[in-house]
């Protein structure tokens, strides 16, 4: 079929869409301001592919749909720039940006002079270029005066748009600005990267760059790339920019994203406080920058001030302190975490980076060190972002001599307790876990807790003042609390001091599952220790029961009764159950009625009008039912108050019992 076979509907549809998409992807890249959802952009973008794939004979090299057209290339080929792209000078504290607007001043001679501020991306410069609206050509900086060909890839970045949009529309139009991966896109690249065991990238300029120069676009395309333009080289077109600002406000109009933190700045103090503002919000900001860019706005004013070298007088970059360096692994240390982790850490000769001198990085877990190939006294790259947590790039293999491999220890640095690894975990972990130090908050926060020994009164902030202030280090001491100990913390007074004692007394009187659940056994949650009072009905016979013995109760697998059997073998941990049982009781569990519902497995959705939820739960457990958050095919049955949800509509979908409250109630 030939173009002019091609029904005119069909035609205007294809341009409407076009049109449509472009103006969709000025507002999501240049304004920020999508204004419809993603799923009717994709929408747009499938009816538009449809109608090209029906009519080939309408496919156009800017379509939206071609940003990935082009077949791979065996090299790049080189671009001269028509203007240079020119380095710029760089200023490292106040000093040196004050000699600079002094310098500035003179030249001109004013004592007034208004600046362009602008972040400055730690990516890759390129040069774009423009032909009547169309985009030609794109090459890299190079060597400032010819760049290599990247046009193909260029083409494959969603933000820059392959067609100017607006009025005016210069003949010519070569925009300058840098390609960049944010934060985000970068995490995503490393993870694909890490699934097929493919290189991961140190920092997301390296990524940027490395995605730029692949001579498979199609490559590029499935890597998160941005763009900003933060100028112009040569141009032919009818508005005369009086202004850098006003040139950069232009490229918005045309459908070119720019910064959106630019600002227009007078004095030398407005710099300063800008500077300061980026680099404390430098954190925060979806992408890497190295600095911030100052330039003389006025454009009369730029050509008065001229070059000197390859770099502009009028431009100037104020770079943060560097957030890598090099440094040296004295030693390779394990910190405990609050839930028994166990964390390597790198002890780094000091180092200044990011505005703070390091001294210690992390490591991760013994996997990253492996991964990495970190070894004490090697030389590495060290990282940090902002307040981020120091962490180790790279190892530096050029520079390894006499180094030794790090040793995961098999015990508990803090405790002295096993440390062990489960399968298929990262994470090693110590098994002290009620007598571990490193981990006695998180302990008696969980061992307080309601579902557990429900202690009223004593919440996080009061904890952590009895163990800071000595008084508790482990569960078991709750239990010698006095009065008067317990009214030496701040703001606790005789009255408050009486309540947690007297919760604390209360709370002597439990029942055998919520004191196994208490323990903070890792993999035994409530149905777990419900399950396990069940069965062995006495707390001796889980201490002694084996592997084997505790893998045949029903809802506990491998992993579970290699926690529990685990945990009871610990001496640390038998010598605070044996204080606890002194002063915890609990009734014999009966073996009666009180597996009526064993086996069973209840969800429990929506508002009850006869009991609270919590309390449902506990009526079910009791009778030997297992309560779950979520509904699937091995649901029993699903009870639903009003409003029920999503629970309800799941298990209907599924042919999943259901039962009203009602029909609970008779059912108990």
């Amino acid at each position: 079929m030939t173009l002019q076979q091609v029904p005119e509907k069909v035609q205007k549809q294809i341009n409407m869409l076009r049109e449509t998409i472009n103006q969709h992807n000025y507002q999501y890249y240049v304004l920020d301001d999508p204004n419809i959802p993603d799923s009717e952009y994709d929408r747009l973008l499938r009816e538009l592919i449809d109608i090209e794939t029906e009519f080939p004979k309408l496919v156009i090299p800017n379509s939206p749909t071609q940003r990935v057209g082009a077949t791979p290339l065996s090299e790049f080929g080189e671009i001269k720039h028509t203007v240079p792209m020119l380095s710029l000078s760089n200023a490292f504290n106040d000093e040196e940006m004050q000699a600079f607007n002094k310098r500035i001043n003179e030249r001109l001679e004013t004592d007034v002079v208004m600046y362009s501020a602008e972040t400055k991306l730690d990516g890759l410069a390129v040069s774009i270029r423009y032909e009547n609206a169309v985009l030609k050509t794109a090459a890299t900086r190079g060597d400032g005066y010819s760049g290599e060909n990247i046009t193909h890839n260029i083409r494959t970045i969603q933000s820059i748009p392959l067609n100017l949009i607006g009025d005016n529309i210069p003949e010519l139009l070569e925009i300058r600005g840098e390609v960049f991966m944010t934060h985000k896109g970068f995490e995503e690249l490393n993870n694909k990267q890490r699934e097929k065991d493919g290189k991961l990238f140190a920092n997301p300029r390296n990524a940027a760059a490395g995605s730029l120069r692949q001579l498979d676009p199609k490559i590029t395309a499935q890597r998160s790339l941005s763009f900003f333009a933060y100028g112009i080289g040569d141009y032919k077109g009818d508005i005369e920019f009086t202004s850098h600002t006003q040139i950069l406000e232009q490229l918005k109009q045309w459908g070119i994203p720019v910064s959106p933190e630019t600002k227009e700045l007078k004095n030398l103090n407005s710099c300063l406080n800008y500077y300061k503002d980026i680099g404390e919000r430098r954190a925060s900001l979806a992408y890497e920058i190295d600095g911030v860019v100052f330039k003389v706005n006025d454009l009369l004013q730029q050509q008065a001030m001229g070059f000197v070298s390859r770099a502009p007088r009028w431009a100037i970059a104020y770079k943060f302190p560097p957030i890598e360096e090099i440094t040296r692994v004295l030693d390779i240390e394990v910190q405990v975490g609050r839930t028994g982790a166990i964390t390597p850490v790198a002890r780094l000769e000091p180092v200044f980076v990011g505005g703070v001198t390091i001294t210690n990085a992390t490591l991760h877990n013994l996997d990253e060190v492996l991964r990495k190939d970190v070894r004490i006294g090697d030389w590495v790259y060290i990282r940090r972002a902002g307040d981020v947590i120091p962490e180790v790039v790279s190892v530096i293999k050029e520079k390894r001599g006499d180094v030794t491999e790090f040793k995961m220890p098999e015990v508990c640095p803090v405790c002295n307790s096993t440390v062990e690894r489960q399968e298929g975990e990262a994470t090693y972990r110590c098994m002290g876990g009620l007598s571990c130090a490193a981990q006695n908050i998180q302990a008696i926060i969980h061992f307080i807790s309601r579902k557990a020994m429900d202690i009223d009164g004593l919440g996080e902030k009061i904890v952590v003042q009895l163990t800071e202030a000595g008084l508790v280090n482990t569960v078991d001491e709750l239990y010698s609390l006095t009065k008067e100990q317990v009214a030496s913390l701040e703001r606790m007074g005789e009255k408050s001091a009486d309540n947690l004692i007297e919760a604390l007394d209360k709370s002597r009187e439990t029942t055998l599952d919520r004191f196994i659940y208490s323990l903070g056994i890792r993999e035994v949650g409530e149905a777990t220790a419900r399950s396990l009072a069940q069965h062995f009905k006495e707390l001796e016979l889980i201490e002694t029961a084996s592997i084997e013995k505790l893998e045949q109760i029903s809802d506990i697998g491998p992993v579970a009764a290699h926690n529990i059997h685990s945990f009871f073998q610990e001496p640390h941990n038998i010598k605070i159950i044996e204080i606890l049982k002194k002063n915890i009781h609990w009734p014999v569990v009966e073996e009666n009625e009180s597996t009526t519902l064993d086996g069973m497995t209840f969800v429990i959705t929506g508002t009850l009008s006869t009991m609270g939820r919590t309390e449902a739960r506990q009526k079910l457990m009791a009778l030997g039912a297992k309560v779950s958050g979520s509904v699937s095919k091995k649901t029993t049955y699903v009870v639903y108050g009003d409003s029920p949800g999503s629970k309800y509509e799941k298990a209907v979908q599924l042919g999943v019992k259901t039962l009203t409250e009602q029909e609970m109630l008779e059912l108990l």
